[in-house]
């Protein structure tokens, strides 16, 4: 029996690293520090974890962002913080934590429930999936961001059941769905 093959050549349209990024289903998270003079807090959606002995994590952090500027000073940089794990009802939060130029986050949670997280001094909100508390092992710039892996000290809470927030396409979507949240 003979087998042809034939060559098919497909086009595809040229996209750039960016848009296939966007394709991407990331968890969302608030991530936050209490650096002395104020809190800060940022939405972030590149965490993931690295290890479960020792329970590492690691985030990724906008180069030019505030926070990344806090882990990569040479002077005192940050090294503890805090990582929610943001539930599908937290859409707003991220929202919030996502806007540039934006207050502390003290004032940015004065309507929703929080603690300061006792390991790491950073405000930790209340209704994630689950929070942690990081002390930061290594910094790493990498491209137009810069990593954090750090060090699980603490972790707060874990939630019995709920959905988390997810970001796919640019847009916040909760868990199953097909349209934004």
């Amino acid at each position: 029996m003979d087998h042809y093959v034939t060559e098919r050549t497909v086009e595809l349209a040229a996209a750039d690293p960016a848009q296939a990024w966007a394709t991407w289903a990331g968890a969302v998270t608030l991530v936050t520090v209490a650096d002395g003079r104020d809190d800060i807090g940022a939405t972030v959606s590149a965490v993931c974890p690295v290890s479960v002995e020792p329970a590492l994590v690691l985030v990724s952090l906008m180069s030019g962002s505030y926070p990344a500027e806090l882990f990569g000073r040479a002077d005192e940089p940050v090294t503890r913080f805090a990582v929610t794990l943001l539930s599908a009802g937290q859409r707003m939060l991220a929202g919030r934590f996502a806007a540039s130029g934006r207050p502390g986050a003290r004032h940015m949670l004065d309507d929703v429930p929080h603690q300061r997280g006792p390991d790491s001094g950073a405000l930790i909100v209340d209704g994630g999936l689950a929070a942690l508390e990081c002390a930061a092992q290594q910094i790493i710039p990498a491209g137009d961001h810069l990593l954090v892996i750090a060090q699980v000290t603490g972790v707060p809470y874990v939630a019995d059941s709920g959905e988390p927030l997810i970001r796919f396409r640019r847009h916040y979507l909760a868990l199953g769905s097909s349209t934004s949240a």
